[in-house]
C-alpha cells in the first residue's frame, strides 16, 4: 500500500462503504423515532434508556472511521454529505406521506395516529432538525480528530486514533441530539439526563468494541485499494461536496 495523494484516483469498494453508511444512518434515524429501550440496567441508580437508533448509529462512526483512514477527509466529507442529503430526503417523504389521507382499513387497524406516534418525530420538527445538526457537527469532528491525529502519530496507534475522535464525535452528536430533541418536545426533560449519558456509553462502549473489526476492514481497505491517506495539507472545509 501507498501513502496517497491522487485526487483523482478510483477506488473498488469506496461507493460501498458510502452505501453501507447511508443506509445505517437512515434506519438508525427510523428507529430513534420508533422506541425507547430500556434492559432495566442503572448505573448509580441512573435507569440507563436510549433510543432504538442507539443500536445502529455507531456503526456509521466505524464507517465514518473506516472512511477517513483508508480514503482521507475529502472523500469522507464527501460521504458525511451525502448521508445528510438522504437523511433529509428520508424525512421528507415520510413528511409527505403523513399528510396524505390514509385509506380506510389502514384507519381501522393502524391510523394516523400510530403514524404520528412512531414516524411523526421522523417526518416533523423534533428528530429532523436534531439528526440533522448533531450528525453534521458530530461526524465532521470524528473525521477531523481522526485526520489530524493520524498524521501527528505518523499513522500509529489507529485504536487510538478511532476511540479519541468517537469521544469527541459521539460526545458532540449525543448532547446536541437528545438536547435539541428534549427542546422541540421529542423527549421528556425528566429522561434528558440519562438518555445522554446512556447514549453516549453504549455508543463509545460499542465503538470500542468493534475496534478488532474496524483494524480488519481498514487493513483489507488499504491493501485492496493500494490507498492510505494523510491530510497533510488538507484544508478542513466543511462547506464542500469535492
Amino acid at each position: 500500500m501507498k501513502e496517497s495523494s491522487n485526487e483523482k484516483q478510483s477506488y473498488r469498494y469506496y461507493d460501498l462503504v458510502m452505501v453501507l453508511f447511508v443506509t445505517v444512518l437512515i434506519l438508525s434515524n427510523i428507529a430513534s423515532s420508533a422506541k425507547i429501550i430500556d434492559w432495566g440496567i442503572s448505573l448509580f441508580g441512573l435507569p440507563l434508556a436510549f433510543d432504538a437508533g442507539t443500536l445502529l448509529f455507531p456503526i456509521s462512526y466505524i464507517f465514518g472511521d473506516v472512511l477517513t483512514e483508508v480514503y482521507g477527509f475529502r472523500r469522507s466529507r464527501r460521504v458525511i454529505w451525502t448521508g445528510f442529503a438522504a437523511l433529509a430526503f428520508s424525512s421528507l417523504v415520510l413528511g409527505l406521506v403523513r399528510i396524505m389521507p390514509g385509506e380506510a382499513a389502514w384507519q381501522g387497524y393502524a391510523g394516523q395516529g400510530a403514524y404520528d406516534a412512531i414516524l411523526g418525530g421522523m417526518s416533523s420538527g423534533g428528530i429532523v432538525v436534531a439528526s440533522l445538526a448533531a450528525y453534521l457537527v458530530g461526524e465532521f469532528s470524528n473525521s477531523v480528530v481522526l485526520a489530524k491525529l493520524k498524521v501527528k502519530t505518523e499513522g500509529r496507534f489507529l485504536w487510538l486514533r478511532t476511540i479519541s475522535s468517537t469521544l469527541v464525535g459521539e460526545g458532540v452528536d449525543t448532547l446536541m441530539f437528545i438536547t435539541i430533541a428534549t427542546l422541540l418536545g421529542v423527549f421528556p426533560w425528566e429522561i434528558w439526563t440519562s438518555l445522554v449519558i446512556s447514549n453516549y456509553i453504549f455508543k463509545v462502549g460499542i465503538e470500542v468494541l468493534m475496534t478488532p473489526l474496524t483494524y480488519m476492514i481498514v487493513n483489507k481497505l488499504k491493501h485492496s485499494e493500494n490507498e492510505d491517506y494523510y491530510d497533510r495539507n488538507t484544508r478542513f472545509k466543511f462547506f464542500s461536496m469535492n
